[in-house]
């Protein structure tokens, strides 16, 4: 069947996707090696955005290949609900070894959404098997993103992810994000202003007392709402609160793990400790679907008592640990270590801010964030079409040979950490090309 036929476009309702406005003008990527993808029409794409997020260690990496096809030549699938295999305590004990200090227990589910409503419900359990099950209330923030399940988008902040699906998880608060142009824009790296706003978990404590509040979720940098950086001073600011009121601290890593800011975790570069971290992305270089959960010893001994034939958490998945994920996983890990991809973006994000912040007075561009390999450009929205000028900026770049990210009226870039020099200069030069053309 040609995949380009209205009866094949019309069957895949695309998530996240205008379905009409694409369909109505196709953009389809039929494979991808290194830095590149090709168009199913033959042409070359650059990758500025590592697929979604997720192929930090560039596309078609044959390590991986070949560690899913012996794989699935050996053992496609195995439970593990009171059962096990070998490859998903031996991913397990590699990943502690690259966490945080401290986050030494890995519970595995299949996507960032997964992770992220596994963490919110062990919190909750924690906190109740420990004699304190008052505390039931979830903080998340303005504009984070935490994936698409029920828990994800209540804590979540995102207006479009929301609206549509009711009144979502009770018990649910938000602080406010941190995104001030006023204050902070055309930022180098992060922002001088705006570790105040932390304080806003005290008015939330204060608002429902800490004796009801079990987690507070964050992104260290907020991805999906357009690359919004914590101001100096601001995450340790929240660990500090969340300590004197007993309050788990969550970090959704799914974006800023596994190097992209040029540490394995954000919690690393950022030099602060949370409670948990939910990762996903490139976790397995987006090869197979994959997400994790890294917990304290502290949280994960709270659950190891009574009788030792009791089921500690009540929580799992089919494909928990599945075992040709796992193989990608630890083949992926294998090519983080030997190639240094984890701390890469740290040698390259000075030249990758000199040349995203090249764009500032390029039309169009009101704001431009960096940190690590990830960068935003800020467009002026056009008058009653908000998201307008970024769709056309994203169309006009695949054109050329670009592609990158659109969230609202932000263009947003996160190349494989494998990126060269020459081709941080060619994003940034299409990108100023395509904005000195449109309207």
């Amino acid at each position: 069947m040609d995949p380009l036929s209205r009866q094949a476009l019309d069957a895949f309702w695309m998530p996240f996707t205008a379905n009409r406005q694409f369909k109505a003008n196709p953009r389809l990527l039929a494979r991808a090696d290194g830095m590149y993808y090709w168009s199913h029409d033959g042409r070359r794409i650059l990758d500025a955005v590592a697929g979604l997020w997720c192929v930090n260690a560039g596309h078609n990496r044959r390590e991986i290949n070949d560690a899913v096809a012996r794989q699935l030549a050996t053992l496609d699938y195995a439970p593990t609900f009171q059962m096990g295999h070998p490859l998903a305590f031996e991913f397990a004990e590699r990943l502690v070894e690259i966490t945080p200090a401290g986050l030494d227990h890995v519970f595995f589910a299949n996507s960032g959404s997964e992770a992220v409503d596994t963490a919110l419900k062990i919190a909750l359990a924690y906190h109740r098997v420990r004699g304190e099950a008052s505390r039931q209330r979830l903080i998340g923030r303005e504009k984070g993103y935490h994936g698409v399940g029920f828990g994800g988008i209540s804590v979540g902040g995102i207006v479009n992810n929301r609206k549509f699906f009711g009144s979502l998880l009770p018990g649910v608060d938000h602080l406010r994000h941190t995104l001030d142009h006023e204050h902070n824009a055309f930022s180098r790296g992060l922002p001088e202003w705006g570790a105040h706003l932390a304080d806003d978990l005290e008015r939330l404590v204060a608002l429902h007392d800490a004796s009801t509040i079990a987690a507070v979720i964050v992104e260290p940098v907020q991805g999906s709402a357009g690359v919004i950086l914590p101001p100096k001073g601001y995450l340790e600011r929240l660990r500090d609160i969340c300590d004197r009121h007993g309050i788990l601290l969550i970090f959704d890593e799914v974006i800023t793990g596994f190097g992209r800011l040029g540490a394995p975790f954000g919690a690393q570069f950022f030099d602060v400790m949370p409670d948990m971290i939910t990762s996903a992305k490139g976790l397995t270089n987006g090869a197979i679907p994959m997400g994790a959960v890294f917990i304290t010893k502290q949280i994960y001994d709270a659950f190891m008592q009574g009788p030792e034939n009791a089921i500690e958490l009540f929580h799992g998945y089919t494909y928990s640990a599945h075992p040709v994920a796992c193989a990608a996983g630890l083949a992926t890990l294998d090519i983080y270590l030997r190639e240094e991809l984890l701390t890469r973006a740290r040698l390259l994000s000075d030249e990758w801010e000199r040349a995203v912040h090249s764009l500032r007075g390029v039309p169009h561009v009101i704001d431009i964030r960096n940190i690590g390999l990830i960068g935003a450009i800020e467009l002026e929205p056009r008058p009653n079409a908000p998201g307008a000028r970024a769709y056309e900026t994203l169309v006009k770049c695949y054109e050329r040979g670009l592609l990158v990210r659109v969230t609202g009226d932000t263009i947003a870039l996160s190349p494989p950490l494998i990126i060269e020099r020459d081709q941080i200069e060619t994003i940034v030069a299409t990108l100023g090309e395509v904005l000195r053309a449109i309207d």
